[in-house]
């Protein structure tokens, strides 16, 4: 493949273009420039051959003013660093990156929780279930009503044909033994015996 004139430094071989030779000049000025920014991102030989693609593109708009030009010559590399990384199958234009699993990178956290947490987890919405099965059937009724349903406590009130003052009476009952029932089941776990 035969270089762009830029890259050849030789002035007679660019192509004669509205203003061929702000252009030219431009292109000679920038280039350097270009690939000075495109290499704290690549490479350098892959950062010329963005720069040059880049230099490229920007042909069509070589009727545009100089300060035109430089902000558009920056927005065209980025988008040729974008294009050149989607073709490799990345989004960054930076080719993959391997990852080491060794022991140095242990310490990168997993979004999903531990097995020790699930367990935990698991256990614990056991004990909940079982405490609320434990509470008196209108204490359970109002509070699923109001915690799974969502259902107000004025909805709630219509529904069973109570005051509002009873169904905050329930739920406050409902919340005081699903406490007591956990601080309870707290204590044996840590073997603490409670009054």
């Amino acid at each position: 493949m035969v270089a762009p004139a830029w890259e050849r430094d030789d002035p007679g071989s660019l192509p004669e273009c509205g203003q061929g030779d702000d252009f030219e000049a431009f292109v000679r000025e920038q280039r350097s420039v270009l690939v000075g920014y495109l290499c704290r991102r690549l490479p350098e030989e892959d950062a010329k051959d963005v720069a040059q693609e880049a230099m490229v593109r920007l042909l069509r708009y070589r009727g545009l003013p100089a300060e035109q030009l430089r902000r558009l010559v920056y927005r065209i590399a980025a988008n040729a660093l974008l294009d050149r990384g989607r073709r490799a199958g990345t989004g960054t234009g930076i080719g993959p990156q391997p990852i080491s699993l060794n022991a140095d990178h242990d310490w990168l956290p997993s979004p999903e929780p531990s097995h020790e947490q699930r367990v935990d987890t698991q256990q614990q919405l056991v004990h909940v279930r079982r405490l609320i099965l434990e509470l008196p059937d209108r204490c359970r009724e109002v509070y699923l009503l109001n915690r799974i349903e969502g259902m107000s406590y004025p909805q709630i009130a219509e529904r069973f044909g109570i005051s509002v003052k009873a169904v905050e009476k329930h739920v406050s009952r409902a919340l005081k033994g699903l406490r007591e029932g956990l601080a309870r089941i707290e204590g044996d776990a840590s073997g603490e015996e409670m009054p």
